[in-house]
């Protein structure tokens, strides 16, 4: 079997990965029913179901919703963008295997392309196995389907999707408790059950309370009716984890027509110029739902109204954040006195240093370029097993080529999550990196591998313009 081989690297310090995801299993809703009441189940059932007869997922009692549904896994042996990213499984090698796939003569078989459907993206065991080679040490979880929680309609229905999903993170944490945590799935819908559930999943050890940035359905995390969130946060010490994603349009329940999501009109925006590939969206829509939050959280008053309070915002890149944070101390001095304005008693930047972290992945070089300025709030993030996810080493690799030094490689790479989350370094560490890794034959050659990461390899025509979603329903016909 070819070798896929590595240089040589060590670290002299435990990591920490703050945003790694998970796909959710079809065993959360097969066991849904051993951690909900039955009034639960019966909503969870017709809000967001594993329906095993049609191997469907259903949203709002709609069949193909969601990126967990066949529409969202591509045909027969295509790569699974929220599993691919496994130990090795650098972004050229996605790109040669994706080139390979799409003509019909090299196309992946179904055991070709289960075999980079990683099984660590669900099964806790393996995934120990995988932060191995990654040289991750610990890690917390986020899961992959986020994005369609916002949109549930019913709010019971929603609590208990929220309940069963952090019932079943929480039991696969337990493989190793000192190296896997979870970030908890609050539902916005019912904020009196989001308030139950962050008791509940705080007297697990839970560190993180998961909500996204610009919700959907007219619920936003800052309206007051939240305020009891962010008390119970405080009381408990858990962490206010802030994940934009894209919020795609198709998930919307039918007949639902107000705007909610900045990313949401930016995914209009790159779509009506024909643009092909929904995940060049990524640039800039997960930057500005964080942007915007930052923003909004900073001028609302958010941590002088909960001074105990802790943020944490994941995957929106860091490069962003000089630039706005000066901005907001800028406009700050010049409209302090304007009678909208709560009164702050820092100025916005100041108060981000003191309540909030951002991360940063692999290959973001910038941030490493202005150690004084992320110095204590910057961690990093592989986002693996999605399709952009990558490992310590390169992370290692990017950070000693901007000369950073070793004390905030260290910081960055583990020391600020851990002081942020209050959880204590692991006993023992990874300290070498895994050099060869045994890959079948049919593995990509390095020629193959430069051909597809050329700047002309484009072998797809221009898609067609996105119609309007329509949705199947789970009985009838179309919408």
């Amino acid at each position: 079997m070819p070798l896929q081989t590595f240089p040589p690297m060590t670290k002299d310090f435990p990591s920490f990965d703050c945003d790694a995801h998970i796909a959710e299993p079809m065993e959360i809703w097969e066991r849904a029913e051993d951690h909900l009441t039955r009034a639960e189940l019966a909503a969870l059932k017709t809000t967001l179901w594993y329906d095993r007869e049609s191997d469907q997922i259903i949203v709002n009692d709609t069949v193909g919703a969601g990126i967990r549904s066949k529409e969202g896994r591509g045909t027969a042996g295509a790569m699974n963008l929220i599993s691919v990213a496994g130990p090795g499984m650098k972004h050229a090698i996605q790109r040669a295997l994706n080139v390979r796939n799409l003509r019909p003569e090299t196309a992946l078989t179904k055991a070709q392309a289960a075999y980079i459907d990683h099984r660590g993206a669900y099964d806790p065991k393996a995934r120990l196995r995988d932060m191995d080679i990654q040289g991750i040490d610990q890690v917390m979880f986020i899961p992959s389907d986020i994005d369609t929680y916002p949109w549930l309609c019913n709010g019971l229905g929603a609590t208990a999707a929220c309940k069963a999903y952090n019932e079943w993170a929480w039991e696969g944490c337990q493989a190793d408790p000192e190296r896997l945590f979870f970030a908890a799935l609050l539902p916005l819908q019912d904020p009196k059950g989001a308030v139950r559930e962050i008791y509940r999943v705080a007297d697990k050890g839970c560190r993180v309370g998961l909500v996204r940035p610009i919700d959907a359905l007219g619920n936003y995390p800052l309206q007051p009716k939240f305020d009891p969130l962010w008390r119970a946060m405080e009381e408990t010490g858990m962490v206010y984890g802030m994940h934009p994603f894209p919020a795609l349009g198709s998930l919307k329940p039918p007949g639902y027509t107000e705007q909610h999501s900045a990313s949401e009109l930016i995914n209009r925006t790159v779509t009506s110029a024909n643009i092909p590939h929904s995940f060049l969206t990524n640039v800039q829509n997960f930057q500005s739902e964080a942007s915007v939050w930052v923003v909004s959280a900073l001028f609302s008053g958010l941590f002088e109204r909960f001074p105990k309070l802790k943020a944490a915002v994941f995957e929106a890149s860091s490069t962003w954040l000089s630039f706005v944070l000066d901005e907001c101390d800028k406009y700050y001095k010049l409209y302090r006195n304007e009678r909208s304005f709560p009164p702050l008693k820092k100025l916005p930047s100041e108060t981000f240093f003191e309540h909030c972290m951002t991360g940063f992945e692999g290959d973001e070089a910038p941030p490493s370029r202005l150690p004084e300025f992320y110095e204590n709030i910057l961690t990093w993030s592989s986002d693996v097993y999605h399709h952009d996810g990558d490992d310590v080493w390169r992370a290692l690799e990017t950070m000693r080529g901007c000369g950073l030094s070793a004390e905030r490689q260290a910081k960055f790479l583990g020391g600020n999550a851990r002081r942020m989350y209050n959880i204590q370094a692991p006993k023992q560490f990874i300290r070498d990196r895994v050099t060869q890794i045994e890959r079948p034959d049919w593995w990509p050659k390095a020629d193959e591998i430069e051909r597809a990461m050329a700047a002309d390899a484009s072998v797809l025509p221009r898609a067609e313009p996105v119609a309007a979603n329509t949705f199947q329903r789970a009985v009838g016909g179309s919408n």
